[in-house]
C-alpha cells in the first residue's frame, strides 16, 4: 500500500543512505555528533511531519552506517534547520550534516564556486543572549542571519563553534539523494586531499 508522499519521502531517504554506505570516504566527515539526514513532507510545519535517520548515521570499520531507519519525527534539529531554511527558499526539503574543518571548508567553497552555488557561514558568537536562551529562538536567527549575510540562502553553508557546540557543515537541496550525493563528492575529494 503507498501513502503517496510519506512512502516517497522513506523511500529517497533510504536510497540516499544506500549512496553514502557505499562511500567509504564519508566516514571521514562523520563528526562527534554523528550526522543525520531528514527530508520534509511538502507544507510540513513540524518536526513530526521531516523524516530523518533514527539514531544518525555514525562510521563503523570505516564506513558510513545508520544507527537505525529513516522515520517521521526522528529529528528535531535538522528538521527545524530545514523547515526554517524553506521560508527562504521553498526548493529546500532536505539536509544533511558533516564535520567542519578548514580543509572541508576549502573543498566546500570550491564546489559551491564550480556549481554556482551560495556559500555561507553562521557565526555563533553573533547570537545575542536572550536569542541563544529563548527555546526555539536559535534556528530562526541563525537562518536569517545565514541568508542576510550570503545574500540568499545557501546550499552549503557551515556553522561555526558556539558554547559547548561543535562545528559542523550542512547541504541542503531538493531531497535526500541530492544531499547524500553533495556530501558523498566533498567527502572523496577530502579523502583525495588528506590521504585520508
Amino acid at each position: 500500500m503507498n501513502n503517496g508522499p510519506a512512502d516517497e519521502i522513506l523511500g529517497n531517504l533510504l536510497r540516499a543512505l544506500h549512496i553514502l554506505h557505499r562511500r567509504p570516504e564519508f566516514a571521514d566527515l562523520v563528526p562527534e555528533v554523528r550526522v543525520n539526514l531528514a527530508y520534509a513532507l511538502p507544507g510540513a510545519s513540524s518536526p513530526a511531519e521531516v523524516a530523518a535517520v533514527e539514531g544518525r548515521i555514525t562510521a563503523m570499520e570505516g564506513f558510513p552506517r545508520a544507527s537505525g531507519l529513516p522515520r517521521f519525527g526522528a529529528s528535531d534539529h535538522m528538521a527545524r534547520l530545514i523547515l526554517e531554511s524553506r521560508r527562504h527558499d521553498p526548493a529546500i526539503n532536505a539536509g544533511i550534516n558533516f564535520k567542519w574543518d578548514e580543509t572541508v571548508e576549502g573543498i566546500a567553497r570550491e564546489y559551491c564556486r564550480e556549481r554556482g552555488m551560495l556559500f555561507g557561514w553562521i557565526d555563533r558568537t553573533d547570537e545575542p543572549e536572550e536569542i541563544a536562551a529563548a527555546d526555539g529562538a536559535s534556528m530562526p536567527w541563525k537562518i536569517s542571519r545565514l541568508v542576510e549575510k550570503a545574500g540568499g540562502m545557501p546550499r552549503l553553508f557551515y556553522e561555526g563553534e558556539g558554547w559547548g557546540k561543535e562545528p559542523l557543515f550542512v547541504a541542503v537541496g531538493g531531497d535526500a539523494v541530492e544531499v547524500a550525493e553533495i556530501a558523498g563528492e566533498i567527502a572523496v575529494r577530502y579523502r583525495r586531499k588528506t590521504g585520508g
